[in-house]
């Protein structure tokens, strides 16, 4: 866990949570002196923020709550523009507005990008800004997109942290099992080839 993230997150209420349960010394380091860290995209979550078709946001509304949407496209949708700044295209949907507009209020938003089949997964905490608009988002415009995008989302990246991959159950896309189902139909082809061989052989048999 980098330092950036354990400074956003261990506030007094988790230290105190922490001492009690005795996982304070643990992570003391993460917050105690050193360079920041954690606050920079690097090469590996570049490409794993790229590769991704999919993840979980969550923004908080001013009546405290916190609200949980995923966002999906085609892989790659979710852009790095920079070490700091990831950004995407905000397409129209049920036209709720519930997440724009809880960042109104409070430009703060976290995410959760899931690699189930890997059994990895990423946290990113950051600010968001706006540009409305089709034309402002079309620089971020996935390739395969139909519908029209409503506004460019930039997020300011804040801090990242490579969560623990215990209990994420590995689930796969289509995408990740062709490989395997067309070697499998291959293999059932061959076998169904040479069963219907051996079956004209038997047959003209005296």
């Amino acid at each position: 866990m980098p330092r950036a993230f354990s400074e956003l997150t261990f506030t007094p209420a988790v230290r105190a949570h922490q001492e009690r349960m005795g996982s304070a010394r643990t992570y003391a380091r993460f917050i105690e002196g050193g360079p920041q860290q954690g606050h920079q995209i690097g090469p590996a979550e570049k490409a794993f923020i790229q590769a991704r078709d999919g993840f979980y946001q969550s923004t908080v509304s001013e009546t405290g709550w916190p609200y949980v949407q995923y966002r999906g496209g085609p892989v790659g949708f979710l852009k790095v523009l920079g070490p700091q700044t990831i950004g995407y295209a905000d397409f129209s949907g049920n036209k709720q507005y519930i997440s724009r507009g809880n960042l109104d209020g409070n430009d703060r938003i976290a995410l959760i990008l899931m690699d189930y089949a890997n059994q990895r997964r990423l946290k990113v905490l950051g600010r968001v800004d706006f540009t409305e608009g089709e034309a402002a988002a079309a620089s971020l415009y996935p390739e395969g997109a139909e519908a029209p995008a409503e506004r460019a989302v930039i997020i300011r990246v804040e801090a990242l942290d490579w969560n623990c991959p215990r209990h994420i159950t590995p689930r796969f896309t289509e995408a990740e099992l062709r490989p395997h189902l067309n070697a499998l139909g291959q293999q059932l082809a061959q076998l169904q080839a040479e069963n219907e061989k051996l079956k004209q052989q038997l047959a003209q048999r005296p």
